[in-house]
């Protein structure tokens, strides 16, 4: 026990939750438009829309169109508004948690929305995407964090964009610094309630 918390090796980024799947509802609003998605324990922010989810959602440019990635889609909140907004896209979402996976693929069809769900090794290697959303897990440690983004922002296509969300208290402008730091163009589109919305594109000479 550590601050009356119990410590396991039970994450939301854990492959495998071995916790019992506790289901609740997550109700929320995004353009206009509202949400009542099906969360489960052992799954990223089960109980409400993550401040920092919520945060991207209202302060990143939602998109109209193109080959979309939600990277680290828990449930499935910016999948499927993004695959409501931009109809005509084509949406993958990607989590390594299958209990995600399957709450993002019940969710979308629960909405009658296209969505391609996979675990990170299952999307196609020719695949690159217009656009990168993620409210990346800041708590599975810097390297964790890194590597992942290192995976996936090359394969952003020519002239797209990511839409990143960090807590500043979790790292937010180091990874700023890191991602600048490692040839990509980062502009601080937002900040509120203590995260910041960064947007990453590709540096151009």
């Amino acid at each position: 026990m550590r601050n009356n918390v119990r410590v396991t090796a039970d994450h939301y980024f854990s492959a495998e939750p071995s916790t019992p799947a506790r289901h609740g509802t997550v109700e929320f609003s995004v353009a206009g438009r509202d949400y009542a998605l099906t969360a489960a324990s052992g799954v990223f922010s089960a109980a409400r829309l993550d401040p920092g989810t919520a945060v991207l959602l209202r302060k990143a440019d939602l998109p109209t169109a193109g080959t979309l990635l939600d990277l680290g889609c828990g449930y499935g909140p910016i999948a499927c508004v993004l695959a409501r907004e931009a109809p005509g896209a084509t949406v993958y979402a990607v989590d390594v948690n299958s209990r995600a996976r399957d709450l993002t693929a019940a969710n979308a069809a629960a909405l009658d929305l296209a969505v391609r769900v996979h675990a990170p090794d299952e999307v196609p290697d020719d695949v690159t995407f217009t656009e990168i959303w993620s409210n990346p897990p800041t708590h599975v440690g810097k390297a964790e964090l890194h590597a992942m983004l290192t995976r996936w922002l090359p394969r952003l296509a020519p002239g797209g964009v990511a839409w990143l969300v960090i807590n500043r208290h979790l790292g937010g402008d180091s990874l700023h610094s890191w991602l600048v730091g490692h040839g990509w163009a980062v502009a601080r589109t937002a900040s509120q309630k203590g995260f910041r919305v960064l947007r990453v594109t590709r540096k151009t000479d």
